[in-house]
């Protein structure tokens, strides 16, 4: 299989029509048509189901997509690893969830490109789960994780563990004398899943099941403008919102008959890879 045959595949899988594949692609209907015929050949099982006007993928074009996505992924950098070997002696990429990267790794690569000009820094966001996938498929260094990762050849430190702060605008306070479960319940709860973390199974599990949140985004940061603006209140760790408390933007709830579990940070990395270089800004030795 070939990368253009790879990249038709996913396109079609997106647009799910030949006609439109062929229009935006800026090739002929004919040539979208071979080169699926050609891929589908190669891995001997049927990857679209084809209705009059539209096409599906199949339950092995599922599963094939994921993967044809993770080798072009693994493609596009390997390239950009061996184009920075021209400009930089020293390359890191990192992975990060949102609040980890705004506690943690933004702190770090603020220090690494200010104190030296030999490193490049290629940084990814996401869930934990597919930034652990992406380190196992050799597309990252290290990657700070909300879950741990038990893995031969892998070592997962504690990085840091923080408390979760249930935040509001300063001065929308309605429960200055602290807030109970079953009145949290029915707040208009600004939701941002942490996923397969203790924390995100806690927040979970507070509200009833199925219970469709005033606002749910999967980007902590991305809470803050509606938190200022006080349309809500949600948890977050307490030192990615230390400074907007300090400044008067947000205030803490307090929580009466419950508490909220700590949310631990994992920083995950193969064996034998010196990521004490990236954490310590130590490049004078290259």
């Amino acid at each position: 299989m070939n990368t253009e045959e790879l990249k038709t595949f996913i396109f079609l899988s997106k647009v799910k029509n030949f006609t439109l594949a062929a229009e935006q692609l800026f090739v002929a209907q004919s040539t979208v048509t071979n080169r699926i015929s050609e891929l589908e050949k190669e891995v001997g099982k049927k990857l679209f189901s084809r209705g009059s006007k539209t096409v599906t993928l199949t339950e092995e074009g599922e599963i094939f997509l994921r993967y044809a996505e993770r080798i072009l992924e693994l493609q596009n950098t390997s390239i950009e690893e061996m184009n920075a070997l021209s400009s930089h002696r020293r390359k890191f990429a990192i992975g990060a969830y949102n609040a980890a990267y705004e506690t943690y790794v933004k702190s770090l690569v603020d220090e690494c490109l200010k104190n030296n000009s030999i490193t490049a820094v290629n940084i990814m966001y996401g869930h934990s789960l597919d930034l652990i996938q992406q380190l196992q498929d050799n597309m990252l260094d290290a990657v700070f994780s909300s879950i741990p990762l038990k893995r031969l050849g892998y070592n997962c430190d504690v990085y840091d563990i923080d408390r979760m702060a249930l935040v509001c605008k300063k001065g929308s306070n309605d429960y200055p004398d602290g807030i109970t479960r079953e009145q949290l319940a029915k707040t208009p709860y600004l939701m941002c899943d942490f996923a397969l973390s203790e924390a995100g199974v806690f927040i979970r599990s507070l509200f009833p099941k199925n219970h469709i949140f005033r606002l749910e985004v999967d980007n902590s940061s991305k809470l803050f403008h509606y938190l200022e603006n006080g349309l809500g209140c949600s948890f977050l760790p307490y030192k990615m919102v230390k400074s907007k408390l300090e400044d008067g933007l947000l205030e803490e709830i307090k929580l009466n008959d419950f508490t909220a579990p700590n949310v631990t940070t994992y920083l995950i990395y193969r064996q034998n890879y010196d990521i004490g270089r990236f954490l310590e800004n130590r490049f004078d030795d290259e």
